[in-house]
Protein backbone atom coordinates (compact mmCIF):
# COMPACT_ATOMS: atom_id res chain seq x y z
CA UNK A 1 0.00 0.00 0.00
CA UNK A 2 1.43 3.37 -0.83
CA UNK A 3 1.22 6.64 1.03
CA UNK A 4 -1.17 8.31 -0.89
CA UNK A 5 -3.75 5.59 -0.74
CA UNK A 6 -4.05 5.75 3.33
CA UNK A 7 -7.32 5.74 4.63
CA UNK A 8 -8.27 8.96 7.09
CA UNK A 9 -8.11 6.89 10.40
CA UNK A 10 -4.02 5.62 8.62
CA UNK A 11 -2.98 9.46 8.40
CA UNK A 12 -3.87 10.30 11.45
CA UNK A 13 -2.46 7.69 13.18
CA UNK A 14 0.65 8.08 10.89
CA UNK A 15 0.78 11.56 12.61
CA UNK A 16 0.52 10.89 16.28
CA UNK A 17 2.60 7.61 16.13
CA UNK A 18 5.36 8.66 13.54
CA UNK A 19 5.56 12.58 13.69
CA UNK A 20 6.78 14.54 16.80
CA UNK A 21 6.14 17.98 15.32
CA UNK A 22 2.76 17.97 16.19
CA UNK A 23 0.96 18.29 19.77
CA UNK A 24 -0.62 14.87 19.43
CA UNK A 25 2.33 13.17 17.98
CA UNK A 26 4.32 14.72 20.79
CA UNK A 27 1.89 13.51 23.51
CA UNK A 28 1.78 10.21 22.02
CA UNK A 29 5.71 9.95 22.11
CA UNK A 30 6.22 11.34 25.80
CA UNK A 31 3.21 9.24 26.83
CA UNK A 32 5.10 6.59 25.00
CA UNK A 33 8.54 7.23 27.03
CA UNK A 34 6.77 6.80 30.75
CA UNK A 35 5.23 3.42 29.69
CA UNK A 36 9.07 2.13 28.06
CA UNK A 37 10.61 3.68 31.73
CA UNK A 38 7.75 2.11 34.04
CA UNK A 39 7.81 -1.06 32.37
CA UNK A 40 11.69 -1.10 32.58
CA UNK A 41 11.27 0.00 36.70
CA UNK A 42 8.64 -3.01 36.86
CA UNK A 43 10.86 -5.90 35.40
CA UNK A 44 13.98 -4.48 37.84
CA UNK A 45 11.57 -4.79 40.49
CA UNK A 46 10.32 -7.93 39.42
CA UNK A 47 13.71 -9.71 40.03
CA UNK A 48 14.49 -8.19 43.09
CA UNK A 49 13.36 -10.98 45.55
CA UNK A 50 11.97 -9.17 48.16
CA UNK A 51 9.64 -7.16 46.27
CA UNK A 52 8.60 -10.15 44.37
CA UNK A 53 7.57 -11.86 47.53
CA UNK A 54 5.42 -8.97 48.69
CA UNK A 55 4.48 -7.54 45.10
CA UNK A 56 4.71 -10.33 43.03
CA UNK A 57 0.79 -10.52 41.45
CA UNK A 58 0.94 -7.08 41.09
CA UNK A 59 4.27 -6.81 38.98
CA UNK A 60 2.98 -9.66 37.12
CA UNK A 61 -0.16 -7.94 36.33
CA UNK A 62 1.65 -4.75 35.37
CA UNK A 63 3.89 -6.40 32.89
CA UNK A 64 1.62 -7.66 30.79
CA UNK A 65 -0.90 -4.28 30.76
CA UNK A 66 2.40 -3.22 29.27
CA UNK A 67 3.22 -5.76 26.99
CA UNK A 68 -0.54 -5.75 25.71
CA UNK A 69 -0.25 -1.55 25.36
CA UNK A 70 2.87 -2.27 23.37
CA UNK A 71 1.70 -5.02 21.38
CA UNK A 72 -0.85 -3.28 19.69
CA UNK A 73 1.23 0.11 19.46
CA UNK A 74 3.53 -2.26 17.46
CA UNK A 75 0.65 -3.65 15.20
CA UNK A 76 -0.50 0.00 14.53
CA UNK A 77 2.59 0.84 13.40
CA UNK A 78 2.68 -1.63 10.74
CA UNK A 79 -0.69 -0.47 9.73
CA UNK A 80 -0.12 3.10 9.31
CA UNK A 81 2.94 2.99 7.19
CA UNK A 82 2.89 2.24 3.37
CA UNK A 83 5.50 0.02 3.16
CA UNK A 84 5.40 -2.46 6.52
CA UNK A 85 9.04 -4.59 5.65
CA UNK A 86 11.00 -0.95 5.77
CA UNK A 87 9.57 -0.48 9.84
CA UNK A 88 9.73 -4.22 10.49
CA UNK A 89 13.06 -5.02 9.58
CA UNK A 90 14.58 -1.32 10.98
CA UNK A 91 16.27 -0.62 13.78
CA UNK A 92 13.13 0.66 15.78
CA UNK A 93 11.11 -1.82 14.26
CA UNK A 94 13.54 -4.45 15.53
CA UNK A 95 13.89 -3.38 19.07
CA UNK A 96 10.15 -2.90 19.44
CA UNK A 97 9.75 -6.61 18.29
CA UNK A 98 11.97 -7.93 20.53
CA UNK A 99 10.56 -5.64 23.48
CA UNK A 100 7.41 -7.85 23.61
CA UNK A 101 8.37 -11.06 22.53
CA UNK A 102 10.39 -12.14 25.95
CA UNK A 103 6.89 -11.59 27.59
CA UNK A 104 5.04 -14.49 25.01
CA UNK A 105 8.31 -16.52 25.43
CA UNK A 106 7.86 -16.73 29.26
CA UNK A 107 4.77 -18.61 29.00
CA UNK A 108 7.40 -21.53 27.54
CA UNK A 109 10.31 -20.83 28.64
CA UNK A 110 9.96 -19.11 32.19
CA UNK A 111 12.53 -16.97 33.23
CA UNK A 112 12.90 -15.23 29.67
CA UNK A 113 10.63 -12.52 30.37
CA UNK A 114 13.65 -10.78 31.69
CA UNK A 115 14.96 -10.12 28.60
CA UNK A 116 12.12 -7.19 28.08
CA UNK A 117 14.48 -4.97 29.90
CA UNK A 118 15.30 -4.77 26.14
CA UNK A 119 12.48 -2.30 25.76
CA UNK A 120 14.78 0.63 27.76
CA UNK A 121 16.35 0.98 24.01
CA UNK A 122 12.85 1.95 23.11
CA UNK A 123 13.83 5.62 24.69
CA UNK A 124 16.29 6.46 22.20
CA UNK A 125 13.62 8.27 20.37
CA UNK A 126 13.43 10.76 23.08
CA UNK A 127 16.47 12.25 20.85
CA UNK A 128 13.18 12.95 18.07
CA UNK A 129 10.71 13.62 20.25
CA UNK A 130 12.84 16.35 22.24
CA UNK A 131 13.79 17.67 18.38
CA UNK A 132 17.74 16.56 18.82
CA UNK A 133 18.20 15.23 15.57
CA UNK A 134 21.57 16.82 15.49
CA UNK A 135 22.33 13.99 17.90
CA UNK A 136 20.90 11.49 15.84
CA UNK A 137 23.28 13.00 13.34
CA UNK A 138 26.67 12.53 15.38
CA UNK A 139 25.47 8.81 15.80
CA UNK A 140 25.03 7.96 12.11
CA UNK A 141 28.37 9.62 11.96
CA UNK A 142 29.91 6.78 14.58
CA UNK A 143 27.91 3.84 12.58
CA UNK A 144 29.32 5.09 9.71
CA UNK A 145 33.08 5.59 11.22
CA UNK A 146 32.58 2.06 12.69
CA UNK A 147 31.20 0.47 9.27
CA UNK A 148 34.46 2.23 7.35
CA UNK A 149 36.96 1.12 9.65
CA UNK A 150 35.60 -2.43 9.80
CA UNK A 151 38.36 -4.22 7.59
CA UNK A 152 40.62 -2.73 9.59
CA UNK A 153 39.35 -3.67 13.01
CA UNK A 154 38.99 -7.03 12.02
CA UNK A 155 42.47 -7.53 10.60
CA UNK A 156 43.63 -6.14 14.07
CA UNK A 157 41.29 -8.39 15.90
CA UNK A 158 42.47 -11.52 13.48
CA UNK A 159 46.17 -10.31 15.04
CA UNK A 160 45.19 -10.19 18.40
CA UNK A 161 43.58 -13.62 18.45
CA UNK A 162 47.20 -14.89 17.13
CA UNK A 163 49.13 -12.89 19.65
CA UNK A 164 47.43 -14.07 22.75
CA UNK A 165 47.40 -17.96 21.53
CA UNK A 166 51.14 -17.49 21.10
CA UNK A 167 51.32 -15.56 24.41
CA UNK A 168 48.67 -18.10 26.49
CA UNK A 169 50.85 -21.23 24.78
CA UNK A 170 54.23 -19.33 25.84
CA UNK A 171 53.34 -18.76 29.33
CA UNK A 172 52.03 -22.52 29.75
CA UNK A 173 55.61 -23.75 28.80
CA UNK A 174 56.83 -21.25 31.00
CA UNK A 175 54.61 -21.87 34.00
CA UNK A 176 53.11 -24.93 34.29
CA UNK A 177 50.33 -27.29 35.41
CA UNK A 178 51.78 -26.13 38.86
CA UNK A 179 51.63 -22.67 39.34
CA UNK A 180 47.69 -23.07 38.04
CA UNK A 181 48.17 -23.18 34.13
CA UNK A 182 46.64 -26.39 33.80
CA UNK A 183 45.96 -26.30 29.79
CA UNK A 184 46.56 -23.94 27.00
CA UNK A 185 43.17 -22.81 26.67
CA UNK A 186 43.36 -21.40 30.47
CA UNK A 187 46.42 -20.03 29.46
CA UNK A 188 44.71 -18.19 26.60
CA UNK A 189 42.44 -16.74 28.91
CA UNK A 190 44.94 -15.52 31.39
CA UNK A 191 46.74 -14.34 28.22
CA UNK A 192 43.67 -12.14 27.47
CA UNK A 193 42.89 -11.06 30.55
CA UNK A 194 46.43 -9.59 31.23
CA UNK A 195 46.28 -8.00 27.74
CA UNK A 196 42.73 -6.32 27.86
CA UNK A 197 44.41 -4.81 31.22
CA UNK A 198 41.31 -6.45 33.50
CA UNK A 199 43.33 -8.74 35.57
CA UNK A 200 40.82 -10.68 37.38
CA UNK A 201 44.29 -13.28 39.35
CA UNK A 202 42.06 -15.72 39.31
CA UNK A 203 45.34 -17.37 37.63
CA UNK A 204 48.89 -15.76 37.93
CA UNK A 205 52.10 -16.14 36.98
CA UNK A 206 54.99 -17.76 40.22
CA UNK A 207 58.03 -17.81 38.47
CA UNK A 208 60.76 -14.53 37.51
CA UNK A 209 60.20 -15.41 33.79
CA UNK A 210 56.35 -15.77 33.85
CA UNK A 211 55.89 -12.41 36.24
CA UNK A 212 58.23 -10.60 33.39
CA UNK A 213 56.53 -11.60 30.51
CA UNK A 214 53.31 -10.21 32.17
CA UNK A 215 54.47 -6.62 32.69
CA UNK A 216 55.77 -7.10 28.87
CA UNK A 217 51.99 -7.92 28.07
CA UNK A 218 50.18 -5.76 30.17
CA UNK A 219 52.20 -2.78 29.07
CA UNK A 220 51.49 -3.86 25.60
CA UNK A 221 47.73 -3.56 26.27
CA UNK A 222 47.60 -0.07 26.58
CA UNK A 223 48.61 0.47 23.09
CA UNK A 224 46.71 -2.41 21.72
CA UNK A 225 43.47 -0.72 23.07
CA UNK A 226 44.43 3.08 21.43
CA UNK A 227 45.05 1.19 18.03
CA UNK A 228 40.92 0.76 17.60
CA UNK A 229 40.41 3.97 18.94
CA UNK A 230 42.60 5.58 16.51
CA UNK A 231 41.00 4.02 13.52
CA UNK A 232 37.39 4.93 14.13
CA UNK A 233 38.60 8.43 15.20
CA UNK A 234 40.49 8.84 11.87
CA UNK A 235 37.54 7.85 10.04
CA UNK A 236 35.31 10.20 11.88
CA UNK A 237 37.26 13.28 11.03
CA UNK A 238 37.13 12.68 8.15
CA UNK A 239 33.37 12.42 7.64
CA UNK A 240 31.03 15.11 7.43
CA UNK A 241 28.11 15.33 9.23
CA UNK A 242 24.74 16.87 7.69
CA UNK A 243 22.09 18.30 9.19
CA UNK A 244 19.03 16.38 9.74
CA UNK A 245 15.12 16.48 9.83
CA UNK A 246 13.33 14.31 12.49
CA UNK A 247 10.53 13.44 9.89
CA UNK A 248 9.36 10.11 9.28
CA UNK A 249 9.19 8.96 5.50
CA UNK A 250 5.34 7.86 5.44
CA UNK A 251 6.26 5.00 3.10
CA UNK A 252 9.22 2.89 5.19
CA UNK A 253 9.20 5.04 8.60
CA UNK A 254 12.48 5.51 8.46
CA UNK A 255 14.40 8.60 9.56
CA UNK A 256 17.45 10.30 9.26
CA UNK A 257 16.48 12.58 5.98
CA UNK A 258 18.56 15.95 4.89
CA UNK A 259 16.85 19.22 6.40
CA UNK A 260 15.90 19.69 2.99
CA UNK A 261 15.18 16.67 1.42
CA UNK A 262 11.90 16.09 -0.22
CA UNK A 263 12.44 12.51 -0.97
CA UNK A 264 13.21 9.82 1.55
CA UNK A 265 16.93 8.53 0.79
CA UNK A 266 15.93 4.84 1.51
CA UNK A 267 12.69 4.23 0.08
CA UNK A 268 12.67 7.06 -2.73
CA UNK A 269 8.95 7.89 -1.76
CA UNK A 270 7.71 11.65 -1.41
CA UNK A 271 8.34 13.26 2.19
Amino acid sequence: MSAKDFSPLQKRLHEIIYESDTRAGKIFDLALIVCILLSAAVIMLDSVKSYKLAWGDELFYADWIFTFLFTIEYFLRIYCVGKAKGYIFSFYGLVDLFSILPSYLSLLFPGTQYLAILRIFRTLRIFRILKLAQYMDEADLLAGALKASRKRIAVFIFGVLLAVVFIGSAIYIIEGEENGFTSIPLSIYWAVVTLTTVGYGDVSPKTPLGQALSVIIMIMGYGIIAIPTGIVTSEIISGEGKPISNQACPECSLEGHDADARYCKHCGSEL
